[in-house]
């Protein structure tokens, strides 16, 4: 998958030969977070942390859409698009959430890039 961060995109429609010019997708970002105990939460826990989030992120008009998170022992591993790491900082702080690291994603890679 390549970078498209701020690229335009073109199809062509198949009747006719004019270019439509389609909106440039919102750039991907990986959240580190830190939360002792993160691997123990019960899943009422997890569900009210996960409700929270979707509050919060109701109210941003799309600026930032959750697409899933890692939970590990003490950390969670949110991915996300957003339309900038702002964006994604104001989720946490909203939500009352730790952000101790936003990382934009500049190229997704899996197994059949080795192919």
């Amino acid at each position: 998958m390549a970078d498209v961060r701020g690229v335009a995109f073109f199809v062509r429609s198949s009747h006719t030969n004019h270019p439509l010019k389609e909106e440039p997708q919102m750039p991907m970002f990986v959240i580190e977070r830190n939360l002792p105990g993160a691997g123990s939460l019960s899943s009422d826990e997890l569900h009210s942390v996960a409700a929270k989030s979707n509050e919060v992120l109701a109210g941003m008009d799309g600026r930032a859409q959750w697409q899933h998170s890692y939970v590990t022992d003490d950390k969670l591993f949110c991915v996300y698009v957003a339309e900038d790491a702002d964006a994604v900082y104001e989720h946490a702080k909203c939500g009352g959430f730790p952000a101790d690291a936003v990382l934009q994603v500049g190229t997704i890679i899996d197994r059949t890039t080795g192919e």
